[in-house]
């Protein structure tokens, strides 16, 4: 009896781990590519307008617009800061990231700072008046596009060293992910280009000068001498 119905179709065999890896890297240098597109551009963007903040029409903050409102409140319930930072925005109708002072001055008097890009919020509140003072301060469209380069929505020092808005927590997630995204596409790319033998030695000379441009600027502002 033969055996020709157990064979393999002719001209086929079965893919090594090589192959595999090649077909997924070349597809998740796509699709991430896709992914980072925007994010890449946006980056780039606010990079360039904080490498050159005296550029005349980007000069938002002289421009920046404030008010302030006063109005009775309805006394938060008893809880922690954050909790009655949180009740107070909302009467006020306002979100953002809420970062609090180190230390109430008393137990009646409240001071919560707020911010989103755009948007900086000071609420002043003296609970044993049951009165509150907003102050919010207002930038324009390339005030926002800079805040976006540098919002992570938490202060290195003092309290709130923790995000409490979800919209910061899944703008940091998308930052990890972009950076994330960043090395994997790196990494793919030096092996794709190892793949193309007529453009290997091009690409070892682009990597090491890289290498060496990224390393002069590090290890040069670490130096003591410079």
């Amino acid at each position: 009896m033969s055996s020709v119905g157990n064979q393999a179709p002719t001209g086929t065999r079965p893919s090594s781990f090589s192959s595999i890896f090649e077909l997924w890297n070349r597809k998740l240098h796509y699709y991430i590519g896709l992914y980072l597109l925007f994010f890449v551009w946006l980056y780039s963007l606010t990079g360039l307008l904080l490498n050159h903040s005296t550029w005349q029409f980007q000069q938002f903050w002289p421009s920046r617009r404030v008010s302030a409102e006063e109005r009775l409140i309805q006394d938060p319930a008893p809880g922690s800061d954050l909790q009655q930072a949180r009740e107070l925005m909302r009467q006020f109708g306002i979100r953002g990231e809420i970062a609090l002072p180190v230390a109430r001055p008393t137990p009646a008097r409240l001071e919560v700072r707020a911010n989103r890009p755009g948007y900086n919020y000071v609420i002043l509140a003296d609970l044993s008046q049951s009165r509150a003072r907003l102050e919010t301060t207002h930038v324009n469209a390339w005030g926002v596009v800079r805040a976006l380069h540098e919002f992570i929505g938490v202060r290195l020092t003092g309290s709130g060293t923790r995000r409490n808005w979800i919209v910061t927590s899944v703008w940091a997630l998308s930052m990890d992910a972009v950076s994330l995204g960043l090395i994997v596409m790196v990494v793919g790319g030096y092996y794709l280009s190892w793949r193309l033998p007529r453009k290997r030695a091009w690409g070892v000379v682009a990597l090491g000068l890289g290498v060496l441009c990224c390393g002069a600027f590090v290890f040069g502002f670490l130096w003591p001498w410079s």
